[in-house]
């Protein structure tokens, strides 16, 4: 039995609510429909999925549709796992459109993308053969290259905030493949057919081989982000409208990224984020939680300066500096000038901190106003109240 055009909004609202009353009927947290490139010697294996649009938190009734457009077009939806996905048919596209049919109309703007997507998918043919549903009910480790792709999405499109989705497994569940433009291949294929493609010139010309895909292959940032080189961003990274990432030794991980505008010309380590107005300087380096932290994730505050060459390993607050060369890590020893300390302290109102002279680096951690430097006499690291504006070139971001 199909589903019922509708011809108002009070019989879309009944379909839904009638939907999500079935016995056992869970609500999916996130959720989409992705075009999958699969293995060119192995049909069956998943390389990539490409979504034109993701729910994350949000249009359930949506969800709800598609749900039971996959029942009436013969498939019968799993609620009992943290993840269901399966492949669709043109069944199941008619029947979300009937369900849909009311709003029909409308879905041209930001307030019906689902569906854009479902007419897009009417206009092909043999839908059967590369897109898939993905249905996330709750956040635990993914078991799919569909689910794991929706996660990386919904950090790069700034739908969840960054350092809390779980990606525990996933280079696990990833293939390693040739990247060549917004394609995946498997090296096992270019492996059998390299005599062949070579003589023939039909061998392509890799960018890259990783188990993750490149931002730009996915994402389109904001209009005033600037990034200069590809390669420089992963998927699953987050840019915050404003942020710039130089060529060079600039580098942003995954599940790592900007909350304004930054300017990055150092590596941003996967799990650090970075404050707006801050610049990471040529070669700087943020470490990530595998990096010599001990599992702390690092956030760089707002108007922040990470100096050329320099190596940051415990969180910074606003307006910090750290200068040039400097490796400042948790154990790191330093000095602090009693009348500096004073300062200090009134720069961050409620800490208090004793008067003593020297400190490991970690109790400073999540001040306001440090300025990190070393005496180029004796080699002790001192700190000092900060008396420098950060400030970006506001043409620039």
């Amino acid at each position: 039995m199909a589903i019922a055009t509708t011809n108002t909004v009070e019989e879309f609202k009944t379909l839904v609510a009638d939907i999500e009353a079935q016995a056992g009927y869970k609500k999916a947290m996130a959720f989409g429909i992705a075009r999958v490139d699969r293995g060119q010697k192995n049909a069956d294996k998943v390389l990539q999925a490409n979504y034109g649009l993701i729910n994350w938190k949000e249009n359930f009734g949506s969800a709800a549709v598609f749900v039971k457009a996959l029942q009436e077009s013969g498939c019968e939806v799993d609620f009992s796992g943290s993840e269901f996905v399966a492949t669709i048919n043109d069944e199941f596209i008619t029947n979300a459109l009937n369900a849909f049919a009311v709003y029909a109309g409308e879905a041209t703007g930001e307030a019906h993308k689902n569906i854009q997507v479902i007419k897009t998918l009417a206009a092909m043919d043999d839908v059967a053969k590369n897109f898939r549903i993905v249905f996330l009910f709750e956040d635990e480790n993914a078991q799919s290259v569909e689910v794991v792709y929706l996660k990386l999405y919904a950090l790069s499109l700034a739908k969840a905030e960054l350092r809390t989705v779980n990606l525990n497994g996933a280079f696990g569940i990833l293939a390693n493949v040739a990247w060549v433009g917004t394609t995946p291949y498997e090296l096992e294929y270019l492996r059998d057919h390299e005599i062949e493609m070579k003589l023939n010139g039909t061998y392509p010309t890799v960018d890259s081989v990783d188990k993750f895909p490149r931002f730009l292959q996915h994402v389109i940032p904001a209009d005033n982000t600037r990034i200069l080189e590809s390669s420089k961003v992963r998927m699953g990274a987050q840019l915050a409208a404003g942020t710039t990432v130089m060529p060079g030794a600039s580098y942003i991980n995954f599940n790592a990224g900007t909350l304004g505008a930054v300017m990055v010309e150092g590596r941003i380590s996967s799990s650090a984020i970075v404050g707006a107005g801050s610049d990471v300087g040529g070669g700087a380096s943020i470490l990530g939680v595998l990096s010599g932290t001990d599992g702390n994730p690092i956030s760089i505050g707002e108007n922040t300066l990470l100096g050329a060459n320099s190596t940051c390993g415990i969180p910074l607050g606003d307006a910090c500096i750290l200068d040039g060369g400097l490796a400042i890590f948790a154990g790191t020893k330093v000095k602090i000038a009693p009348e500096q300390l004073a300062l200090i302290n009134e720069a961050n109102p409620g800490i208090n901190l004793e008067s003593k002279t020297t400190w490991r680096a970690d109790i400073l951690q999540g001040l306001d106003g440090l300025h990190f430097r070393q005496d180029s006499t004796t080699g002790e690291i001192i700190v000092r109240r900060s008396t420098r504006e950060v400030k970006l070139n506001a043409e620039l971001h």
